[in-house]
């Protein structure tokens, strides 16, 4: 019997979106249901790092927009995509200290992704965006399956 191919390992694509209020209890529920989806879809050593990352992108979210928005899961393997955001201004570049504080409070998300991930970005969602506020913009990151 041949070996499967890779993309047979994992699955078909799927794509999940969670729409949720601009409310900070909207953190712990797109992490649950984060989590919760990893693992029916047999990726729970995704779970771990995918939490951390999409805490930060909807805490950001959350605290720097004013309306609702939705997280969105994507994967095709070996990615898993994770995006969030409806606010049209762009995201403040990870900033570069030479040394971390860890005192601050904020202003470590973004570098947290940036070293979590294997790839994050974000793009303008334009007047065509079919999201709660129009003219939003989609910031995501990917973290690719190891073998």
């Amino acid at each position: 019997m041949p070996a499967p191919a890779p993309e047979d390992l994992f699955g078909e694509p799927w794509q999940y979106t969670l729409s949720l209020p601009n409310d900070p209890r909207a953190v712990t529920i797109c992490r649950r249901t984060l989590r919760l989806i990893l693992t029916l879809h047999g990726l729970p050593h995704l779970a771990e790092v995918a939490e951390l990352v999409a805490t930060e992108l909807v805490a950001n979210a959350v605290q720097h927009t004013k309306g609702p928005a939705a997280m969105r899961l994507r994967w095709v393997a070996p990615v898993l995509r994770i995006g969030w955001d409806t606010d049209p201004r762009p995201p403040a570049p990870p900033a570069l200290a030479a040394t971390p504080n860890p005192a601050l409070e904020s202003g470590r998300g973004l570098t947290l992704v940036e070293e979590c991930t294997d790839k994050w970005g974000w793009y303008s969602l334009g007047a065509a965006a079919q999201l709660p506020h129009t003219n939003g913009k989609f910031v995501w990151c990917e973290l690719a399956q190891t073998a």
